[in-house]
């Protein structure tokens, strides 16, 4: 018999965008829990918290940067009970495609790299203009 488990997959280059332990420890549980069509999930900071050993106010804040480094959007849901009375419900986890983030990344690294060899261009003029003219004795 062979096993099909549960599983889910990480893009390599999620490692190249610098998340901290935490964030990625995050990240990943909340992919494990995405519905594959939807790519949204309803995990409580708790739940996530005894997934992956931490407090639920660890987990908010990793939260926060995941979203920072948009790899996910969260959203608040309102649940009405059966008096009509409508109150806060769960966190609503949207997973974006990791494609657009690693592609971002990768166009700030090109332009991080431009600027970088502009500057050193720069200063190899510079340095062929003092040669050219040392500056004399006053």
């Amino acid at each position: 018999m062979k096993y099909m488990g549960n599983f889910f997959s990480l893009p390599n280059e999620i490692f190249l965008l610098g998340l901290s332990p935490g964030e990625l420890s995050v990240y990943c549980y909340l992919r494990r829990c995405e519905n594959q069509k939807t790519h949204q999930c309803w995990p409580s900071y708790k739940t996530i918290g005894e997934a992956v050993g931490m407090c639920a106010n660890t987990v908010s804040r990793y939260v926060k940067k995941l979203e920072e480094h948009g790899l996910i959007v969260v959203e608040p849901t309102k649940v009405t009970t059966k008096a009509g009375v409508t109150r806060n419900g769960t966190l609503q986890f949207t997973l974006l495609p990791p494609q657009n983030v690693i592609a971002r990344h990768y166009e700030e690294k090109l332009a991080e790299l431009e600027v970088a060899t502009e500057r050193r261009r720069v200063q190899k003029h510079l340095e062929k203009q003092t040669e050219k003219s040392p500056c004399s004795p006053a």
